[in-house]
């Protein structure tokens, strides 16, 4: 009888003894969970994208449709638009500005070809700096050049301009997709958009300058300067990412209590 007794009590520490490990593995799982910023901001408002984390926060989506498709060409000719004029007008002024930000609309245009990447489009070529195969885009680039060369005033203003240039048309493009993964990618331009118009705007109130918006209305501009540079959110990196940008541990699916202290 004791033997049956001292079998019992064994088999019933040795399940429970199982039962805590297993638990403990499944938190320790759901505390591993990974977030993390798309963002990277630098003092003055240039704002990057981290590739990789955008990389480990895709999910899987239906494939990209027609409209889906041009949208995200359309975006590669904006980023790369607005990555070739701040080089040009770097050189012509020696601002440092347009040299930071130049960088981060190239990084911009990096995330744009990973979401056209990561839906199987091959052909991603760029072509040379300054030279569009879009006419309409060519003659906006030679427009905004001739401008943005005739006063450091000028390059400014042709700065916010396509800022909010870009803040329109991501607005736009935000309103008329629901694939989460160009939405997520658009949103973290849309925040980097508005923190190189609130950089921008930051160079003309120096100099005195009032920048009266075209594409966006003097409301949402107003919105836009008077407000602090955006930080952007945490997501979820269902793959490894870089941890930049602080990320930071989720707490993650703790199931159903059945782990819990008692």
């Amino acid at each position: 009888m004791k033997t049956f007794v001292k079998t019992i009590v064994l088999s019933s520490f040795m399940a429970a003894s199982i039962g805590f490990i297993s638990c403990q593995k499944d938190m320790n799982g759901a505390n591993n969970v990974q977030y993390a910023s798309l963002l990277n901001v630098s003092g003055d408002g240039t704002t990057s994208v981290i590739t990789a984390n955008v990389q480990s926060a895709f999910v899987e989506t239906a494939t990209l449709s027609e409209s889906e498709l041009a949208s995200l060409l359309k975006m590669k000719e904006e980023e790369k638009l607005a990555r070739d004029v701040y080089s040009v007008l770097y050189q012509k002024w020696g601002s440092q500005i347009f040299s930071n930000i130049s960088a981060a609309e190239s990084n911009h245009l990096n995330a744009v070809i990973l979401l056209l990447t990561n839906y199987g489009v091959t052909d991603t070529s760029l072509g040379d700096a300054g030279v569009f195969t879009d006419t309409e885009v060519q003659k906006l680039y030679d427009e905004l050049i001739a401008n943005g060369t005739l006063s450091i005033e000028a390059a400014y203003k042709t700065g916010a301009l396509i800022e909010e240039m870009d803040i329109n048309d991501l607005n736009a493009e935000l309103s008329s997709t629901t694939n989460e993964n160009i939405n997520m990618v658009f949103d973290n331009l849309l925040k980097g958009s508005r923190n190189h118009l609130r950089a921008f705007n930051l160079q003309l109130t120096t100099l005195g300058v009032v920048y009266s918006p075209v594409f966006i209305s003097q409301a949402e501009y107003d919105l836009i300067v008077n407000s602090a540079m955006e930080k952007g959110k945490q997501y979820r990196m269902n793959g490894q990412g870089n941890g930049q940008g602080k990320g930071q541990k989720g707490q993650g699916n703790r199931g159903n209590g059945s782990c819990r202290n008692k």
